[in-house]
């Protein structure tokens, strides 16, 4: 469902938004409330609401300056309450993309047009995201991370098997070189001609390939997957992790 913040110094207007709106039939909850802007500002970065419902007219913050503070680091949709005499405030929340606008007294039937628009918008803001994750994400699950070594030369098939049996463990170039009788720089040259990646490269994309798998999974903790992969350095890690997929694992887990 989505989560649906409410914020607005008027109780008896909150209150019957909270209990007269029908929530579930639209697929969406009210997660917390706020009786002024800078109460709504808090709750915002505290429970990362889908959409925000919002007067104007607040004590300590308005409703333009919340979302002017919010919006920049936080995603959420947003519906203005206001009255006919601030449509000075409406044009202000329109600059920081807000596009639904509703008039007081508030007609249950148009907030319920307004938040399927926004419903809409939402999945498909989530569409694209999931779509780039994948792009990224397909980026790393490149064939020749597999099993497939059709047509490889058959020091680099050694090789790429030996990483993949011991990915999980301290492994090195020269570990490679010397287990091999061949040189470092020989590795990385058949590597690269023949897959695209050096050693290091080829490591680091297989073991980040894992650690999406155990993600998925969802077993294990961030730091946990971190050493099952290879990665002794859980900072590291999470550096590694971002260079190939544009996200940290905790938001990556997101997006899954």
């Amino acid at each position: 469902m989505y989560r649906v913040l409410l914020v607005e110094d008027e109780d008896i207007i909150r209150k019957g938004l909270m209990f007269l709106a029908n929530w579930p039939s639209i697929n969406c909850e009210v997660v917390g409330e706020a009786n002024d802007g800078q109460d709504g500002a808090d709750k915002i970065m505290l429970l990362k609401p889908d959409i925000v419902i919002t007067d104007v007219k607040m004590p300590i913050k308005n409703g333009i300056e919340m979302l002017s503070e919010t919006i920049p680091n936080n995603s959420f949709e947003t519906i203005i309450l206001s009255g006919y005499s601030e449509f000075e405030y409406a044009q202000k929340a329109m600059s920081l993309g807000v596009t639904e606008y509703l008039l007081k007294p508030l007609d249950y039937e148009e907030l319920y047009v307004s938040l399927k628009r926004l419903i809409a918008r939402l999945k498909e803001s989530n569409q694209l995201e999931n779509y780039r994750k994948q792009s990224e994400e397909n980026k790393i699950l490149d064939s020749k991370l597999m099993d497939n070594t059709v047509g490889l030369n058959k020091h680099v098939i050694d090789i790429l098997d030996f990483i993949r049996e011991h990915y999980s463990e301290h492994i090195t170039l020269a570990q490679l070189s010397d287990t091999f009788k061949i040189s470092g720089t020989y590795v990385n040259l058949k590597l690269k001609a023949e897959i695209g990646y050096t050693f290091n490269d080829y490591l680091n994309r297989y073991r980040i390939l894992q650690a999406i798998a155990l993600l998925k999974q969802g077993e294990l903790k961030v730091y946990e997957i971190s050493e099952e992969v290879g990665f002794r350095d859980y900072k590291y890690f999470i550096k590694v992790f971002k260079k190939y997929t544009g996200y940290s694992p905790a938001k990556f887990l997101i997006l899954i």
